[in-house]
């Protein structure tokens, strides 16, 4: 599977499903066509989820496989680098380009160097695939927690993602079935519907125009976080023209709290 923008210690073997997500949103390469068979195979053993669901995931996977790799990456950057309602940016979807935004990623710095994680600088803190690699080496209650705390974002994520026909729809939809939150999304879809597509020529115009972003915090390290963000952007544009809550247990398990290993 391809590498992760973080260093950290080896996952819980159960958990790896979350990495498989992770890759699930990963800009299309020949490595992630390879790592296919080998994430259908962990999907599989993945007990916490429903077999539709799995089912649904597994398919997704062999479709990678066996698809087009150009035209993999031109859908990946129509559906997730031109406009903002679908980015992978966490924080994004609650701050937007406020200056809250930057202390948010700062905290969440924090949080990965306190847990021995060293972030790659390419990548910004809260960019759901490494936040998932994260998380895959974490205890699984506070794998609730942080689900717990999010399942809002990737409850209108999915929703956006569905509203374009997008089988990245189904990552945030496991996630959410990790915590028993499947519902979230019904909340949003009709609010989707009613969306003006920010991914039309004139809607990438004004966003453009508007000043650029600054964080509060007149650090270096704000700085970087930045021009990461335009760095990861310009990369992929070259290559193609709360409260707690507890894991859902795996089958078999005659109780539905998850106890600490």
């Amino acid at each position: 599977m391809a590498e992760a923008a973080m260093q950290h210690p080896v996952a819980e073997p159960d958990m790896l499903s979350l990495r498989v997500l992770a890759r699930l949103l990963d800009y299309p390469s020949a490595e992630l066509q390879a790592a296919a068979p080998e994430m259908i195979e962990l999907l599989d053993a993945e007990r916490r989820w429903e077999a539709a669901l799995r089912t649904r995931l597994m398919d997704w996977c062999q479709r990678l496989l066996e698809a087009d790799l150009m035209e993999l990456q031109a859908e990946y950057v129509a559906l997730f680098d031109r406009g903002r309602s679908t980015s992978l940016l966490l924080f994004e979807h609650v701050h937007g380009e406020s200056r809250d935004r930057g202390q948010a990623m700062v905290d969440l710095m924090a949080e990965y160097s306190a847990a021995g994680f060293e972030l790659d600088a390419r990548e910004l803190p809260d960019y759901l695939p490494l936040f998932l690699e994260y998380l895959s080496t974490r205890p699984e209650a506070d794998i609730g927690r942080w689900l717990g705390e999010i399942r809002h974002i990737l409850a209108l994520l999915a929703a956006r993602l569905e509203e374009r026909d997008a089988d990245h729809a189904l990552v945030p939809l496991a996630l959410l079935a990790l915590i028993g939150a499947e519902g979230d999304v019904d909340a949003h879809r009709e609010t989707v519907k009613e969306e003006a597509p920010d991914d039309t020529p004139e809607a990438l115009d004004e966003v453009w125009e508007e000043e650029a972003v600054r964080f509060s915090a007149a650090s270096d390290e704000d700085c970087a976080l930045q021009s990461a963000e335009g760095r990861r952007l310009a990369e992929r544009k070259q290559a193609v023209p709360s409260d707690p809550v507890r894991i859902m247990p795996s089958s078999g398990s005659t109780d539905r709290a998850v106890t600490d290993r």
